[in-house]
């Protein structure tokens, strides 16, 4: 009798203590759940296995990178409908040791233990990172974090990002979703270099350059000099063709650094695009202080970062699994207010804070779609698995920015001299 679906549905009902919003099909072809919900379809038993040595968000993402557990149907209304028992529980979801205390949860346990089969435990996907073996964020853990999420293929970041090599949110005109993303990042760098009042003959830093694109927007649009610093060998080598592309070889260096490294300023301005993540907390006062060592008295920096939302008791906060295991590994995400903190810590004069968070819900969107539209040679060129991570961590974090679980913001400061002439007009937001 195929009967897995129910009696999978009713086991997990019991682990979590409240109705499943998804409907189950399992390997044997049985279904159980609301009719007209998304399908969490359950392709055979190592799922399960998954779940049992690993319960919580880490064991649900094995499985989906090893392509034992799907969704049918809207993936955004899935993850929604799943958020509030896989995400959202947050500080008050209740522990591994007092669940085990429950004895209904304790015979749900063996239940699953028995769908399941041999209780062995599955190999984690070749896909999830190796933890380091020493501090986090040294040199060497930071080159080894940022090679494993960059250093998957230009080609396949070519797919999700398109012709403007972009990774981080673009800047839509009001009312969304008008013009293309090519336009919206165009407006994005024009943004941030308008916030920094770029000027020819200038020099600027930017700081986890990525495939080049704000380098060579700068160089090209505003006449500036600009040395761009990465970790990944494969932005690099691709930042570099495409400059020489452009014939901007004497405008931008491209360099293989780590920011501490970094000591020919003082620079004019810098730039700082959806790099901050991957500093970590206990390294990010440090990373201010370099910034604000390398500009000149009355340099600018724009600081582009995505911040969560505080917790009641920060020591509690711990990096989300599946991010941190399949997608940025040692990546870490702060509150804006202890961002401005540590730049004002560091000597900076903080003089505007801008949330586009909505922003990057719809250009997380636009990168889904354009995955999905080219699926099997996305498969074919980062594997099955990375496609997989990527599709789900891209929806996923559209959702959790449009309901404004985490958000993105551009920070502008100057290293404002003794005089106090910061040099920004009265009216600061002349760039919009």
């Amino acid at each position: 009798m195929a009967d897995a679906a129910p009696r999978l549905k009713s086991l997990l009902e019991q682990l979590i203590g409240t109705p499943l919003p998804v409907r189950v099909r399992t390997w044997d072809g049985s279904q159980a759940g609301p009719p007209d919900a998304p399908i969490l379809l359950v392709r055979n038993r190592r799922a399960v296995r998954h779940l049992l040595w690993k319960p919580g968000e880490l064991g649900l993402a094995r499985a989906w990178v090893a392509g034992d557990l799907d969704i049918e149907g809207d993936l955004y209304t899935a993850l929604d409908l799943l958020a509030g028992l896989v995400w959202e529980r947050g500080e008050d979801a209740p522990s591994l040791t007092r669940s085990l205390r429950d004895p209904a949860f304790r015979s749900a346990a063996r239940g699953l233990i028995a769908l399941a089969g041999l209780p062995l435990p599955p190999a984690p996907p070749r896909e999830e990172a190796r933890r380091p073996r020493r501090g986090l964020h040294t040199r060497h853990t930071d080159r080894r974090a940022i090679s494993h999420h960059y250093d998957v293929g230009n080609d396949f970041y070519e797919i999700v990002l398109g012709p403007s090599m972009v990774y981080s949110c673009a800047y839509w005109p009001a009312p969304p979703p008008q013009g293309t993303l090519e336009q919206a990042q165009h407006d994005k760098l024009e943004l941030v270099a308008r916030k920094l009042a770029l000027k020819p003959g200038q020099r600027l830093l930017d700081v986890g350059c990525g495939w080049g694109s704000m380098a060579i927007h700068a160089a090209r649009e505003h006449g500036v000099n600009v040395v761009g610093i990465t970790l990944s060998q494969e932005q690099a080598a691709y930042a570099r063709k495409r400059i020489a592309d452009e014939g901007l070889t004497d405008r931008i260096e491209i360099r293989v650094q780590d920011y501490r490294d970094v000591t020919d300023g003082p620079y004019d301005a810098v730039s700082s695009i959806g790099m901050a993540e991957h500093v970590g907390s206990e390294r990010y006062l440090e990373y201010a202080t370099v910034l604000h060592r390398l500009l000149k008295p009355g340099g600018r920096l724009l600081n582009h970062q995505i911040a969560r939302r505080p917790q009641r008791d920060e020591t509690a906060y711990r990096v989300d699994p599946f991010i941190d295991a399949y997608v940025f590994p040692d990546g870490e995400l702060a509150p804006i207010g202890t961002t401005v903190s540590n730049l004002e810590r560091a000597g900076f004069e903080v003089r505007d804070v801008e949330s586009i968070r909505e922003h990057y819900a719809l250009t997380l969107r636009r990168w889904v779609e354009r995955l999905e539209a080219d699926w099997a040679h996305a498969a074919a060129l980062a594997g099955p698995g990375r496609a997989r991570v990527w599709r789900l961590y891209m929806a996923a974090s559209a959702l959790a920015f449009e309901r404004n679980r985490i958000g993105v913001n551009q920070v502008l400061a100057v290293r404002t001299p003794e005089s106090g002439a910061s040099g920004l007009p009265l009216r600061t937001r002349t760039w919009n």
